[in-house]
């Protein structure tokens, strides 16, 4: 269960999300969900500070990184840059980065493939515009993307691994897949997967994303191939956040 502010909160703000929602999120909670906060990078420091000294059991995530490890690439942050800061999960091939930032399938793919080499957990993400959805592509828009992103990874890796399924229409808009709408897209996910890496396909764990929220994670959680949620704008709140952890 992922909560991704997107380009949201300074380092204070973030500071007093986390010691708000330690005191709001049940123990139940906790023990049944890996619970990750994904900050902007400016805050990562701060969150990690906080978590360490407390000892809380929440991971740290990152929004995004480059595909290399060093060199000159003005405004980006590497792998290992992530694991110094003891960033356990990362974010990659977010709608948001495929579209305002032209994120291709195989620039998806080569960092997906760096997470893995720095020890880190990618949580890659597929999904199609409404336009795509309405004319039946949906199934043909994942594959290719599950496909070609997840290019030339061990079923070991694979099996490590999470995907994110997020329909680019329900993302900010306030929309929802239904819940079977998502199960559906989400099967088909893990049947592509099946295809290629069959011993990976029961292990990967899948996750819906887009307007995810109190009102719906029962009835999303119940599915059988969801796996979790990677959550947006509710995230933004420690209360609300804390009850989409508390799904039934």
């Amino acid at each position: 269960m992922a909560a991704n502010w997107k380009m949201n909160k300074n380092h204070i703000e973030a500071i007093h999300f986390v010691e708000e929602f330690r005191n709001r999120v049940e123990q139940k909670a906790i023990n049944r969900s890996d619970i990750v906060i994904c900050p902007p990078f400016t805050a990562l420091r701060s969150v990690q500070t906080v978590l360490d000294s407390e000892d809380l059991e929440f991971k740290l995530g990152a929004q995004n990184m480059y595909a290399e490890d060093s060199g000159a690439f003005t405004g980006e942050v590497s792998g290992p840059m992530l694991t110094k800061l003891a960033v356990t999960y990362v974010i990659l091939g977010h709608s948001e980065r495929r579209d305002y930032f032209q994120e291709s399938d195989e620039m998806v793919n080569n960092k997906v493939k760096a997470a893995f080499r720095n020890g880190l957990v990618p949580i890659c993400c597929v999904g199609e515009t409404l336009r795509e959805r309405e004319e039946g592509f949906t199934n043909k828009k994942v594959e290719w993307q599950i496909v070609h992103s997840l290019e030339g990874l061990t079923d070991e890796q694979i099996s490590g691994m999470v995907v994110a399924y997020e329909p680019i229409w329900a993302i900010g808009t306030g929309k929802t897949a239904t819940a079977q709408d998502a199960q559906d897209t989400i099967a088909t996910i893990r049947l592509v997967i099946r295809d290629h890496h069959p011993d990976a396909a029961d292990k990967v764990r899948i996750q819906y994303g887009g307007s995810v929220n109190p009102g719906n994670i029962d009835e999303l959680m119940a599915q059988p191939d969801i796996d979790g949620a990677l959550v947006g704008g509710a995230s933004l709140d420690p209360v609300q956040f804390a009850r989409i952890l508390m799904f039934e």
